[in-house]
């Protein structure tokens, strides 16, 4: 009975362990498949966008169809880059982020603050449904209010306007998320101290959390990086530099659309494309970074 116990027991362990590794060899597989077409996509932008990444490339305005075409047809570079788009992408970057920051930071201290209360559900219900609304819509919706009624016409401020408006949701969860974390005593001894409410806020909430909120912050900007269809109805583009924010501007992602269009630009549109995956990628290490020194 006792040899048969121990019989019993070697295969049961046995079949334990096969089922162990079966399972391993599955995830192994399964995370493959998954991460393939990640993989894939960024072989392939740096195999076809490599060739035109160059110091000109990024300090050039792009060329017009006559020159890519000769450029393409004699097997040379196409002269000329994407300078206008950075340029462009920057400035309305920089300006979105001046509209969401405050205004998506002082909601989430608000919700923090409120939590329970009616208005601040609704504004908590509101912002998560603005966060799944398409992109195309928001830029419909700031080129009724802004390029019709404020700017008469396509301008970068107009979108910016539409990109600050996609990156309050992500702003405005993440700052109230990273509140939640931060212990209640802290908030409670600097009020027992005698603190005034306003700078219990500005000199403990806020800096306590900071990375947190930085990180909301970069997420924000990385979605936005890689808008198109809302720029479309608001920004138009630009084939030269233009810093004045009440006229049509570029982007990297407009550029890219307008070389897809073009037969002659199809090398621009690789690297455009890798250099924009670039900058989203350095955006997202760069938060991991934070998050991980902040847990």
């Amino acid at each position: 009975m006792e040899i048969a116990g121990k019989i019993q027991y070697q295969d049961r362990s046995a079949f334990r362990i096969l089922k162990n590794k079966f399972a391993m060899i599955m995830i192994v597989i399964l995370s493959l498949l998954t991460a393939s077409p990640i993989i894939l996509i960024i072989y392939k932008l740096v195999i076809e966008g490599y060739r035109q990444i160059s110091l000109r490339f990024v300090i050039e305005n792009t060329p017009d169809t006559f020159a890519a075409m000769t450029a393409v047809a004699s097997g040379e570079k196409i002269p000329g880059g994407i300078a206008n788009g950075i340029t462009g992408t920057m400035v309305m970057i920089v300006m979105a982020a001046a509209i969401a920051i405050p205004v998506g930071v002082m909601t989430g201290i608000y919700l923090y603050e409120n939590q329970g209360k009616f208005l601040a559900n609704l504004t908590r219900n509101i912002s998560d449904i603005l966060q799944g609304v398409p992109s195309i819509v928001l830029g419909l919706i700031s080129y009724l209010w802004v390029v019709k009624h404020v700017t008469m016409g396509f301008s970068a401020l107009a979108g910016s306007v539409s990109l600050s408006i996609m990156m309050l949701p992500m702003i405005v969860r993440s700052t109230e998320e990273t509140l939640k974390m931060i212990p209640l005593t802290l908030k409670e001894a600097a009020l027992a101290l005698g603190t005034p409410y306003h700078k219990v806020i500005l000199r403990v909430l806020i800096p306590t959390g900071f990375s947190g909120l930085l990180t909301g912050i970069l997420l924000g900007i990385s979605r936005i990086l890689g808008e198109t269809a809302p720029l479309m109805l608001t920004a138009l583009g630009s084939n030269v530099i233009n810093l004045d924010v009440s006229e049509p501007t570029s982007a990297i992602p407009l550029l890219i659309w307008e070389f897809y269009n073009d037969p002659n630009m199809i090398d621009l549109i690789w690297s455009s494309s890798l250099l924009l995956m670039i900058m989203i990628l350095l955006l997202n290490i760069i938060s991991r970074q934070i998050a991980a020194k902040r847990k």
